[in-house]
């Protein structure tokens, strides 16, 4: 239970979204703000879905949930209640096995699940309980307990930092099992208790902690502390930089003090193990759609067998001879006795929906993601990582994707950054090669500071240089190694490395000690600095206005050891122009501009002095927003919105994100597959145009359209969007782009570039003029018409809404989303499929990915290869199970025109049971996992058979059609094929003649042996294993024949399968017709087949016919050899 604030309200409670926690459990003391008793949940983890007296009917509850259990156990209980043509065990079993094997498979993984809780809450923990320290286990743990953690310890629930074991009150982190980074994070102490690290003094602590509800957001958090240790109460603003996560691991610090704040379930970590919204896959919503279609076939045979039967007994001396005459009673229940004769038919022919299509669908999807898991090509050597597989509902889905969506920085790129240069007042450093445009070989980077003309311009230069020294979050290590790589700034000198988050901050940071200017450290809230007269420079640091994708900048105040205060500011160019006042913006921008051309990530730098009164009012704006527990977030945008002005623009710098290998083929093997590729980043322009280019994205006959702010303000966007909608219409005439590109390779290649202001504009609901609701539409249109679309500036919503807008086009593509970071999280969880990269930004990605990939180079295989194969198996197992069902039950349609319609079976119940569990299961489900109908590697080298199975091609209604037409019309063979050869009764040598168990037996024969043929024809890729298997289950069929009609069995009242089947076989006619009915069944889909290959061949099949003939070539090579 959560608690609240109390309110005026007499005997009612107003429940808020903030609470409050009481440090060691002490209430404040009298005259201060009341607080209701609070109540919290105890620190036990459960992630465990069952308990022991619950796992029965929680898990059956779930099961039945799903349609078609529901069908068949409603089934079931039909044949229990009412006299049915066939057994309950037909059903029952089936359904029994379903339900068993599913919840032991279930059960198992809440045990283990019970297990890992276990040792996570008994875990001990150490807890100052009057002043000593006592262990206690995990589970016990209470909000308001004051907790020690030890180096190397996980933290055990949500803690705020009270006290360290360094002086100034910090402690380094990693959040590695969180969110995927292994670098050492700082976390601060509350300032007025951070000298309190010892039991007895942290006991001492008189406080209480406001803050907001839990909540799933890693990286947010709003509080305060209010302090009770002095006369006058002192509030504190608490973020999280205070925060300490369940999870999280102590590093590089004794020891620490912390006070729980959320325990249990409502830690964040706790909170993120939320399922994720389940995702449907196209072949899914057609497998649905089929049953739908074969539900009114069953219920149509059930309609007509059922008025059928009482046309036939309209005849008094067919419905009541003399031996079997009816009651009154009897002949005046006609309606109910209807009712139950539908329900009886419906229980004879529901065997044409499968049970076991659904365990065999779930079999193959969850054995066939290891196929993705243990691909070597996949593993990357450099990060020891393989490619994940978070959910398998979605394999096939890979082989249906049209659109790709990929973020850039860490996706295309290595996010490996290198310092490239800096430019100040128009002046270029690039260090240890060039100043000022001119080479100077084995130069050092302080000659070419001090070459740089006239001292105002020096001054200048050395300003910059601090700026970038100053105005980051780096952390400086002095350990040899973490994690067992070695690090150093000097090779043999220096021992310590940069740490940060981002990249871009090591590389800067790094790239101005190459320029004569060392970032030393940050202790005691100051910062030092080494010059270039190695002289040490400190200035304490005052405020740090950080980072964030909207403002796209960060900014610190410092103080330097003159007195003098500053502000320094460095983000991207669209965010610092607009708020300089003064400096060199013409020469900086043109630098600027050149690098972004040529690929480089761009950020610019600038400083405003402030004096002591600016400064005081700059204080007091960032004390009442941090201090704000609602909407603080807002509040501290709009006083970093005000303190970031008049800035006065110092320089820029150029930082090289080299381009991931084999991006550029993995891009150009996506186009020639027919998929279009979209780029969507927060860089600017020119950055990410460059980039496109380097990696094939845009070629260099590429027509570039624009659809920037920078067009719009001098055209209106309607205006702009119709001219570009007429462009690109003009030389389609019409056609989409996926037309054209069929009919010929000649065509101009469009690729369109927009921002996201101008995509705001494009996306918002009301916009003025006569056309305005046309603009998403008219921007559909024209990104249709082009090969590749570039959209900067983006922030993370914008991504998100995107890949919204395309997947709800008129043509509902299949889209794909690949990020590395936490920016790209929006829309990979929108796209029909999410792929995480295991890059640098943290492991958010990944985490609400459905796969993760170590590289982009590593999505061509997934897509190209494992995808085709994965939809290729799943289609032929949907087509192949609804076949084989119609084969199975249509027979049984056509015997009760021979059988009164008396609902009289035609096979035993022991092959209805079987059928479907044993006989003909195992050879599709080893299909549906090996078949490779191409070689692999002939589908990495041709992209362009991917177009062969786009929009969901084989599993389309024509190719459903065909496959229900034909498990007719082999029904139709086998059931009159042996009706005909039943014609003589005298079928055996000794004149003894066959009954109507004899007759099912030789149709349900001929039925299993054409089902398995039919898949054995239609598999190309055969294995030892496929033949073990195929020939395996047919030889089982005849076995178990064999011995459930040669044996006694005790447990059976009555036998009527008993010599049958040996009785059959002894025969010479019915060896002779099961071999012309099989071939009769499978002759057309062969001859179908034959021509079709000949007359009309896809692409996959005239590879399929030359890759034959090239093999059998190669053999005859090599016997020549040989001889």
């Amino acid at each position: 239970m959560t608690c609240c604030i109390l309110t005026t309200c007499v005997g009612e409670e107003n429940w808020v979204d903030s609470r409050t926690i009481y440090i060691g459990h002490k209430e404040p003391p009298p005259g201060t703000e009341a607080f209701i008793q609070q109540r919290f949940p105890d620190n036990r983890i459960v992630s465990s879905k069952y308990t022991f007296w619950n796992f029965i009917p929680k898990n059956m509850f779930e099961q039945f949930r799903r349609v078609a259990n529901f069908y068949f156990l409603i089934i079931f209980l039909v044949q229990l209640i009412i006299d049915t043509p066939t057994s309950p065990v037909t059903s029952g079993l089936p359904l029994f096995f379903v339900i068993t094997v599913t919840a032991i498979k279930q059960g198992y993984e809440d045990w283990l699940r019970h297990k890992a809780d276990n040792a996570v809450n008994q875990c001990p923990v150490h807890v100052v309980h009057h002043g000593k320290v006592v262990r206690k286990q995990s589970r016990k743990l209470r909000v308001g307990d004051v907790v020690l953690v030890k180096e190397d310890e996980a933290f055990p629930c949500d803690l705020i930092l009270l006290s360290s074991s360094r002086d100034d009150g910090t402690c380094f982190v990693t959040t590695a099992s969180l969110d995927g980074e292994s670098s050492h994070k700082t976390y601060y102490a509350v300032q007025e208790t951070k000298a309190y690290n010892a039991e007895k003094e942290v006991d001492t602590i008189h406080a209480t902690i406001e803050c907001e509800q839990p909540q799933p957001d890693l990286y947010k958090f709003v509080g305060r502390i209010n302090i009770y240790m002095t006369n006058e109460p002192v509030a504190r603003p608490l973020g999280s930089e205070n925060l300490l996560l369940r999870g999280a691991t102590l590093k590089n610090t004794e020891y620490i003090y912390a006070v729980a704040i959320y325990t249990g379930m409502e830690t964040k970590m706790a909170l993120n193990y939320q399922s994720k919204s389940q995702k449907r896959s196209a072949v899914e919503k057609s497998m649905n759609a089929y049953l739908v279609v074969y539900l009114c076939i069953l219920i149509s045979k059930a309609l007509i067998n059922t008025a059928l039967k009482y046309v036939w007994q309209s005849d008094p001396n067919k419905d009541e001879p003399f031996y079997n005459q009816k009651t009154e009673a009897e002949r005046q229940r006609h309606l109910i006795r209807a009712f139950t004769d539908f329900l009886a038919f419906m229980v004879l022919f529901n065997y044409i929906i499968p049970v076991s299509m659904y365990v065999t669908v779930e079999m193959q999807k969850f054995l066939g993601s290891y196929f993705i898991m243990w691909d070597d090509e996949m593993f990357d050597e450099e990060l020891g990582e393989r490619a994940v597989v978070n959910t398998s509902d979605l394999n096939e889905e890979l082989g249906q994707v049209e659109y790709v969506f990929t973020d850039k920085t860490g996706t295309l790129t290595e996010n490996n950054m290198e310092f490239i240069e800096c430019c100040v007042d128009g002046h270029v450093y690039v260090p240890h090669a060039i100043c000022n445009g001119q080479v100077m070989p084995g130069a050092a980077g302080m000659d070419m500071i001090d070459s740089s003309p006239g001292p105002a311009a020096r001054e200048h230069e050395e300003l910059f240089f601090r700026a970038l020294c100053l105005c980051h979050t780096v952390q400086v290590k002095e350990e040899d190694t973490v994690d067992g790589i070695k690090h150093g700034i000097h090779q043999g000198k220096s021992t310590s490395f940069y740490i940060s988050s981002s990249p871009d901050e090591v590389a800067l940071v790094e790239g101005m000690k190459r320029l004569g200017f060392t970032y030393l450290r940050l202790k005691d809230g100051r910062m030092e600095i080494l010059n270039r007269e190695d002289e040490v420079e400190k200035f304490d640091l005052l405020e740090v206005l950080t980072f964030d994708s909207v403002r796209r900048r960060m900014s610190v105040i410092v103080r330097a050891s003159t007195g003098e205060v500053y502000l320094f500011c460095k983000g991207a160019d669209s965010s610092i122009f607009p708020r300089v006042i003064s400096g060199k913006v013409d020469q900086v921008r043109a630098r600027v501009e050149q690098n972004a051309v040529e690929g480089l990530r761009t950020l610019c730098v600038a400083y405003r002095s402030l004096n002591p009164e600016q400064y005081e009012e700059v204080f007091q704006q960032l004390n009442r927003a941090k201090l704000a527990l609602q909407d603080r977030d807002k509040q501290l945008a709009e006083a970093y919105d005000l303190i970031e002005k008049d800035l006065i623009l110092l320089g820029a710098t150029a930082v090289e994100d080299r381009l991931q290998e084999k991006a550029a083929d993995t891009i150009e093997s996506l186009h020639k597959a027919g998929i279009k590729v979209w780029v969507l980043t927060g860089d600017k322009m020119e950055t990410a145009a460059a980039t496109c280019y380097a990696s094939k994205l845009f070629h260099r006959n590429t027509q570039i359209l624009e659809l920037t702010t920078k067009r719009t303000e001098e055209q209106s966007l309607h205006d702009v969007l119709f001219e570009l909608s007429r462009t690109v219409l003009r030389q389609h005439g019409g056609m989409t782009r996926d037309t054209f590109s069929e009919l010929s390779g000649d065509c101009t290649d469009y690729g369109l570039i927009i921002d996201g202001a101008t995509l705001s504009a494009v996306m918002r609901p009301g916009q003025e003029g006569s056309n305005s609701g046309n603009y998403k539409e008219k921007f559909l249109e024209i990104c249709r018409n082009c090969s590749a679309v570039l959209c900067c500036r983006m922030a993370p919503l914008q991504k998100a809404q995107i890949v919204k807008l395309i997947k709800a086009s008129e043509e509902h593509p299949i889209t794909l989303a690949i990020g590395d970071g936490a920016n790209d999280v929006s829309m990979i969880l929108e796209a029909h499929v999410g792929i995480g990269i295991m890059g640098k930004e943290g492991r958010q990605a990944v985490r609400n990915s459905d796969y993760a990939i170590p590289k982009f180079k590593h999505l061509k295989k997934m897509l190209l290869v494992h995808g085709h194969y994965y939809y290729i198996r799943i289609s032929e197992l949907v087509q192949y199970f609804f076949y084989k069902n119609v084969c199975f039950i249509f027979p049984q349609f056509l015997y009760q025109f021979f059988c009164g319609f008396s609902q009289q079976p035609l096979y035993d119940t022991a092959y209805l049971t079987l059928y479907n569990i044993s006989f003909t299961s195992l050879p599709i489900l080893l299909y549906s996992l090996m078949e490779q109908h191409i070689n692999m590697d002939i589908l990495k080298k041709d992209p362009c058979l991917y177009r062969d199975i786009a929009k969901n091609s084989l599993l389309r209604w024509p190719t459903f059609i065909y496959w229900t037409i034909l498990g007719v019309y082999d029904a139709i063979v086998m059931f009159f094929g042996a009706y005909f050869l039943f014609d003589n009764t005298t079928f055996t040598s000794n004149g003894q003649m066959f009954g109507n168990w004899t007759f099912g037996t030789l149709v349900f024969t001929v039925l299993v042996f054409t089902v398995t043929f039919k898949l054995a024809l239609d598999t190309h890729y055969w294995t030892w294993i496929n033949h073990f298997i195929i020939w395996g289950s047919l030889i089982f069929f005849v076995v178990f024949s064999l011995l459930w009609g040669g044996i006694i069995w005790p447990f059976l009242n009555y036998q009527r399968m008993y010599y049958v089947f040996m009785q059959m076989l002894s025969s010479g006619p019915a060896w002779l017709s099961i071999i012309l009915l099989i071939t009769a069944s499978l002759l057309p889909d062969v001859v179908k087949k034959v021509i079709w290959r000949t007359l009309w061949p896809t692409t996959t099949e005239r590879i399929q016919t030359d890759d034959h003939t090239s093999c059998k070539y190669f053999a005859s090579c090599q016997s020549r050899t040989c001889r």
